[in-house]
């Protein structure tokens, strides 16, 4: 796992909750799941409210690799912290599958992690930042065409607007590692991190309208998918 992104494999997690879960199933991860977790050599990459859904809670996991995937997954659902706490997590969520596998686009397309702290436990830090998570669905031979479409035109009016890209990724298509917890198959995606300083400069930006003319591209399959995130008090990606 490179010193500067991460990470070669990465987790897109959407967790559709009960009436009132969300808070709950935070305080639990960022209390105890996040340290045990990473006990294991996985990274907890970012947690985030999605700011459209309140009944939803979104975060990401990254791995050196798919082996490392199975090993590290096996260790943490099989040990004694997820055992205590999992009946009480699992009575937030009605869903949990909504699961995308990733790799990063370029090699160095990665979250970049290397200067970031995690807040410690009970930190008040906040942040205004909005991180947005677009999900393009490709034809099955678009993707090098789409990647550099999306490089050469929408990332210069994204920068211009004062938003930056923090990740690109596709697919992922090695079978599931860990079979015990389901990822979505048969999907060819392209997804874009970018962070904007808040919601309005956001706002500022998509008024504007620039992903139009990806609209009527060959390479996108029907309408990408748009998931603004505001990151927990614990999330790295923040």
């Amino acid at each position: 796992m490179s010193d500067e992104t991460c990470c070669p494999v990465v987790e897109l997690r959407q967790y559709t909750l009960v009436r009132g879960g969300r808070e709950v199933l935070i305080s639990l991860f960022e209390r105890h799941f996040i340290e045990n977790q990473e006990a294991t050599g996985m990274t907890v990459i970012g947690q985030f409210r999605d700011l459209n859904n309140p009944d939803r809670f979104v975060w990401l996991r990254g791995y050196a690799d798919m082996t490392s995937r199975a090993r590290q997954l096996e260790e943490f659902y099989g040990g004694p912290i997820w055992k205590q706490h999992r009946e009480a997590a699992n009575a937030t969520m009605t869903d949990s599958d909504n699961v995308l596998l990733l790799r990063p686009a370029r090699s160095d397309s990665g979250f970049r992690l290397e200067n970031l702290k995690r807040p410690s436990l009970g930190s008040k830090e906040s942040s205004n930042a909005l991180i947005v998570a677009t999900i393009y669905y490709l034809n099955r031979t678009a993707q090098d065409n789409f990647i550099q479409l999306f490089e050469h035109k929408l990332v210069p009016k994204l920068t211009k607007a004062g938003g930056s890209i923090v990740g690109m990724f596709v697919t992922e298509n090695h079978p599931n590692t860990f079979p015990a917890l389901p990822v979505r198959e048969g999907e060819n995606v392209f997804v874009s991190f970018a962070r904007f300083a808040n919601r309005q400069a956001y706002d500022e930006f998509a008024g504007s309208n620039p992903a139009c003319e990806f609209e009527a591209s060959a390479d996108i399959k029907g309408k990408p998918e748009t998931v603004l995130l505001a990151a927990t008090a614990r999330s790295l990606v923040r």
